[in-house]
């Protein structure tokens, strides 16, 4: 009897040592693979800039970006905010608090949505496309993926958002919203260094 005991308390205690879930593992090694295609994209910028003697090149309206930053350092702003939002979601289900996450994934919601809207009224005011030369090219295309990755983040947030509207979250179970969380770091810090690396360096 007292060895069933034992072996029914080890059971219990093994279960009782949460782990990694699932949806984080899983999002974990997305994260490594959202690193690398990033790290190309990266990479392929650098090359062009240090082959061409010129940058941006003469000719368009890239030459206003590093005068024109205020804007996009407030949709900076935003993001970072978001980012910092998402993460008192994570840490009020943490603790149990339903509403405290929804309260904090919806205002993640709203300044995600905002990011988006104010990326795309600032493609209206840039001066060059996407066929105007390398340097269109690359900054199309580099900020392009990241407003793609961004909408993909908002997505989840809604659904972490409606699923909470549920009640389906709790401080026990709540994988998703820390998966999502990752998520929307990864993306706010690639944000940082891509306007660092376009609208000020």
């Amino acid at each position: 009897m007292s060895d069933g005991a034992v072996m029914t308390s080890g059971h219990g205690a093994g279960h009782g040592k949460k782990g990694l879930g699932n949806p984080v593992l899983g999002m974990l090694l997305f994260i490594v693979s959202e690193i690398m295609f990033f790290a190309g994209l990266f990479a392929a910028y650098f090359n062009l800039r240090t082959a061409t003697g010129i940058w941006p090149p003469e000719g368009n309206g890239a030459f206003e970006l590093h005068s024109e930053v205020l804007f996009p350092a407030i949709m900076t702003s935003l993001l970072v905010l978001s980012s910092v939002t998402c993460q008192i979601a994570v840490w009020r289900i943490r603790k149990g608090d339903r509403q405290g996450m929804n309260r904090a994934l919806l205002m993640t919601v709203l300044l995600g949505v905002t990011f988006l809207i104010g990326q795309a009224y600032d493609y209206t005011q840039l001066g060059f496309g996407i066929a105007d030369g390398v340097f269109g090219s690359t900054f199309y295309v580099l900020t392009g993926f990241h407003g793609a990755h961004v909408l993909g983040g908002v997505l989840m947030l809604s659904v972490c958002l409606y699923r909470g509207g549920l009640g389906q979250f709790s401080a026990e179970h709540h994988d998703m919203v820390e998966a999502t969380s990752i998520y929307w770091h990864f993306v706010d810090v690639v944000w940082i260094l891509l306007f660092a690396l376009l609208y000020i360096i």
